[in-house]
């Protein structure tokens, strides 16, 4: 028999909606960031020889069918079920089927929910181990949660609390971890994929990507493109209607705001490419991955969000103090060509370095690897905390 220290550890993502980026969709209105990060993953997993699985909603496509080596598993549709009611059946109960289908050492769960506190539910019960990755500041933060409902919120601080292992994407939440809930979590970066290069010109004055929501602050788009009328804004992005909305209208009346509206990851790339500055007007992140996509293009960020203080501390960009320090870095750097283009090489060495997808492939692995060999605590032992 083959000892389990020799062998690549198995994982299965809870990724209910990462069906569309596992199979390049192009046709859908809104894609996460944790979606791409599973794929990414998935896919750089395989690459180290891992056995991989995601449990995605159904779609109309088989129970379980191999999707370039990554084996896609269907629990029920997300429109299955009674409303408040399909909590229990189906999604939960269709969420454990799937994860005794897939049968692996590791399970693997991003996004704070039901499904978190499900999946550290099904690894207790069945002697698995629950890996919960933090993908967001408010994960860490009771009550502010981005949880509609509180037995959602309830259930997802269970799962939390029975986590093996807790990978954080930046300091700051481990420390909001370890301050809010008394655990422990590693250090795992984000990943970002190489571009495929074009020789594009640099039409695009301050390219802005996100999804719409409230947190967003897609508003302060429209300020700022009314503040410099002479810089051009291109906004990407799909989600609430409201703010989409709102955007087209901008867009109609201000002659340099274009909006294109929701843009599949596959083809997110060239908008990117043709981009002078990147701008970033949230009020709330983890470590997005639109500020890897810049800077691996050599792309400088603006932005109120600095995590762990990384674009001031290396110089990838500027973190901007309030909306006037915003609108005077966006006209520096949109008007300094040899001051983006020292700021870029800078970026794209450092996102290069430190977040390519072998490398934290790698990194997780090992953890993986530990855990499974009983060589690293829980997170709660680790931290000393009494739960």
């Amino acid at each position: 028999v083959e000892d389990r220290a020799s062998k690549p550890p198995s994982v299965c993502i809870i990724g209910l909606d990462d069906y569309p980026s596992l199979t390049g969709q192009r046709h859908v209105e809104m894609v996460g960031g944790e979606n791409v990060q599973h794929v990414l993953l998935a896919r750089a997993w395989r690459q180290l020889g891992m056995d991989v699985s995601i449990i995605v909603f159904a779609q109309g496509q088989p129970k379980v069918h191999d999707v370039g080596g990554i084996r896609a598993i269907a629990c029920c549709s997300k429109q299955d079920g009674i409303p408040g009611l399909r909590f229990a059946y189906p999604r939960t109960t269709s969420l454990i089927a799937a994860m005794r289908l897939a049968d692996t050492d590791i399970y693997y769960q991003s996004l704070a929910g039901y499904a978190t506190g499900v999946t550290a539910w099904f690894c207790r019960r069945h002697a698995k181990r629950f890996v919960f990755r933090i993908s967001s500041d408010a994960y860490c933060v009771p009550g502010q949660q981005l949880i509609r409902f509180y037995r959602d919120r309830k259930v997802y601080e269970y799962g939390l609390r029975r986590a093996d292992l807790i990978l954080a994407q930046t300091e700051r939440q481990q420390s909001l971890l370890h301050a809010n809930y008394g655990l422990h979590s590693e250090l795992v970066n984000t990943v970002v994929e190489a571009p495929v290069r074009a020789a594009l010109v640099k039409d695009v004055d301050v390219l802005w990507v996100a999804n719409f929501r409230a947190v967003k602050r897609s508003d302060l788009v429209i300020d700022l493109a009314r503040r410099l009328p002479k810089l051009n804004f291109l906004v990407v992005g799909g989600g609430r209607e409201e703010y989409a909305r709102r955007m087209r209208d901008a867009a109609r009346v201000l002659t340099n705001l274009t909006f294109v509206g929701p843009v599949p990851y596959e083809d997110v790339g060239v908008y990117f490419d043709r981009a002078r500055v990147f701008l970033n007007t949230s009020s709330l992140e983890g470590f997005p991955n639109t500020f890897l996509q810049a800077w691996i293009r050599g792309v400088p960020v603006v932005t109120f969000f600095d995590p762990d203080g990384l674009i001031a501390k290396h110089g990838l960009g500027v973190a901007a103090r309030d909306l006037e320090h915003m609108t005077h870095a966006l006209t520096e750097l949109a008007a300094q060509h040899e001051l983006r283009e020292s700021i870029g090489r800078r970026a794209a060495a450092f996102s290069a370095e430190s977040y390519s997808a072998s490398i934290v492939a790698s990194r997780s692995r090992d953890l993986f690897s530990a855990l499974l060999s009983g060589d690293c605590g829980s997170p709660k032992d680790r931290c000393g905390a009494q739960l």
